[in-house]
C-alpha cells in the first residue's frame, strides 16, 4: 500500500500511520479508556512505537492505520493488522478509539469493515482472526457483528497485573474466496 492511499469509509477513513503519529499513539494507548484492554499493559512510551514501527510496520510483518474522521481529518483512534503470514494468509486485528468522546458512534464497526476489505481484497488474506478479554463484550459483540465467529474460549491465557485472564478466540474467513481451496 502506497503511503499516500487512503481507504474511504461513510463517515471515516483509514491512512497508513506515519512517525508523525506517534505521539497520539502514545497518549491513546496509555489512556484508560484503551489501556486496561490490550494485553500489553505497560506504559507505551515513545521508543516503544518506533521500535513497533521499524520492527512490525516497515518490516511488513503488519499494517496500521490511523482512523480519522471524514468531516475534519481528525484522528481519532487506530486500527491494525500484525503478524502478518503471507504463507497462510492470515493476520491478527487490532482497533482502538483514542477518546470516549468518539466511542459508541460505529467508528469501531466502519473501521473494522475497512479494515477487512484491505485484508481481504489487497492482501488476498484467508484470515483475520482477533483476541479479546472474555469480559470485554463490547469488543466481542462488535466482532460478531462484523462476521467474526468465536473459534476459542482460552481459559486462564494470559496474566495480567498479577491476575490470570481468560481469552476469547475470534476470527473472521475471507467470505469472496468461495473457500473452495482443498483443506489440509
Amino acid at each position: 500500500m502506497k503511503n499516500e492511499e487512503r481507504i474511504e469509509g461513510e463517515q471515516i477513513y483509514l491512512r497508513p500511520i506515519t512517525r508523525e503519529d506517534t505521539q497520539y499513539i502514545i497518549d491513546w494507548r496509555n489512556s484508560e479508556s484503551v489501556r486496561p484492554y490490550f494485553i500489553y499493559q505497560k506504559p507505551f512510551t515513545r521508543e516503544g512505537h518506533l521500535k513497533w514501527l521499524e520492527e512490525m510496520i516497515n518490516s511488513g510483518k503488519g499494517y496500521q492505520f490511523i482512523i480519522c474522521l471524514k468531516e475534519n481529518d481528525h484522528p481519532v483512534g487506530s486500527t491494525y493488522l500484525r503478524d502478518y503470514d503471507p504463507r497462510y494468509r492470515k493476520a491478527e486485528y487490532g482497533v482502538f478509539i483514542g477518546s470516549e468522546e468518539h466511542k459508541g458512534r460505529g467508528i469501531g464497526r466502519e473501521s473494522l469493515k475497512l479494515t477487512l476489505k484491505f485484508a481481504f481484497e489487497t492482501l488476498k488474506l484467508h484470515k483475520v482472526f482477533a483476541r479479546a478479554f472474555s469480559d470485554n463484550m463490547a469488543s466481542i459483540n462488535s466482532f460478531l457483528q462484523g462476521g467474526f465467529e468465536q473459534e476459542a474460549y482460552l481459559k486462564d491465557e494470559v496474566r495480567v497485573e498479577n491476575r490470570y485472564r481468560d481469552i476469547v478466540l475470534l476470527a473472521r474467513l475471507n467470505p469472496w474466496e468461495g473457500h473452495l481451496a482443498e483443506k489440509g
